[in-house]
């Protein structure tokens, strides 16, 4: 069988292929940091998610540690990210899904739409029942709150703390997809702030209202709000200084 000469391109990128797994070890007993960014949503998981609506892999913190080959003892930081609402793509258990007046008001201003293929998102409140599993299961040690500039027109604001199922109260995600399309969310309404956030970049400049909102979400989860979105730019973020995320940034 006669070997093939490489190609043009294969030349190019030689020098850039190796034993990933090699190369993040070595860096980190170096002393070295190292930043691994997930895909998808926890909802997604393949093992913990909402099963069959998942994707195929492991979309939780875990998932690092199996994909890039390190072991889990060598992450020593989880950073969460979630909306200050709620999306999901496609078909799907959704309890929290809004009604479809104020949820295309949501898709318009967070301008959720796919980015390939243009496809509407489902828009609903923010679910802090699947935000605590969430946190569990990635072992979350501050959370990342985006796009709070899009309630900025909110009188009120839902804000769902549990479930209940046939009138009983869930203390546990569901485990099957059929009993989760069936569940009741509980609601907390909350005061919106019906001011512009757009491109804050200082706490203090928060409205009242929203910050109580941020308060509320992190006592709840008894995580820190490590930093907070206010606008698709760059720099249109706000981190609090006394947050432990501050202090891995420096």
């Amino acid at each position: 069988m006669k070997s093939r000469k490489p190609c043009a391109s294969a030349k190019k990128i030689r020098a850039y292929i190796c034993d990933t797994a090699e190369l993040v070890n070595r860096a980190l007993d170096e002393g070295k940091s190292v930043l691994f960014e997930g895909a998808q949503g926890t909802m997604l998981d393949i093992d913990h998610g909402t099963y069959p609506y998942v994707t195929s892999s492991s979309a939780i913190s875990g998932g690092a540690t199996t994909g890039v080959g390190v072991p889990p003892t060598k992450i020593k930081q989880v950073l969460g990210v979630s909306k200050a609402y709620t999306t999901r793509v496609g078909s799907g258990p959704f309890p929290t899904e809004m009604p479809d007046l104020e949820a295309r008001e949501v898709r318009e201003r967070g301008k959720e739409f796919g980015a390939v293929t243009g496809r509407p998102r489902r828009c609903g409140w923010l679910d802090l029942a699947v935000l605590r599993y969430a946190k569990m299961l990635n072992g979350i040690d501050s959370l990342v709150v985006t796009k709070l500039d899009v309630f900025d027109t909110q009188r009120e604001i839902q804000v769902c703390v549990g479930y209940k199922y046939k009138g009983s109260p869930l203390n546990e995600m569901p485990a099957l997809a059929e009993v989760y399309e069936r569940v009741t969310p509980e609601y907390k309404t909350l005061p919106g702030w019906c001011q512009s956030t757009y491109g804050l970049k200082d706490n203090a400049k928060l409205p009242k209202a929203a910050v109580e909102y941020m308060r509320f979400i992190g006592d709840f989860l008894q995580v820190e709000i490590g930093m907070i979105s206010t606008g698709p730019e760059r720099d249109a973020t706000i981190v609090p200084q006394e947050t432990q995320l501050a202090r891995w940034l420096e």
